[in-house]
């Protein structure tokens, strides 16, 4: 009886140490934009949800050949984010399945 409680409790302790990395990831990415027009508006939804988030950008735009860091973090515990970016045309571009946890930087060309 001992000896199961022992196995319990270790596989319990191993459960928490595995989760821990995603839970303390920093979620901080740098986006660049190198497409060759202004990027008005900024989307980052986890892939767990259908809905996106607030536009991040609010009222600021990201001009060509500039970068601006953003906290991924939702609360969620979530690593994969699905990007959607708008074009001062009105022309959208989607980028699915970035790693938030591991990348530190991505490039919109």
């Amino acid at each position: 009886m001992y000896n199961h409680f022992s196995r319990a409790g270790t596989l319990a302790a191993l459960c928490a140490v595995v989760a821990l990395p995603a839970a303390a990831a920093d979620r901080k990415v740098e986006i660049i934009n190198k497409t060759g027009y202004a990027i008005t508006e900024f989307y980052g939804s986890n892939n767990g949800t259908d809905q996106w988030e607030e536009d991040i950008l609010g009222a600021d735009v990201l001009p060509h050949n500039a970068s601006v860091t953003i906290d991924f973090d939702d609360g969620t515990g979530h690593c994969i984010f699905d990007f959607l970016i708008t074009f001062e045309d009105g022309d959208q571009l989607k980028e699915e399945d970035v790693d938030v946890c591991t990348v530190g930087e991505f490039t919109f060309e």
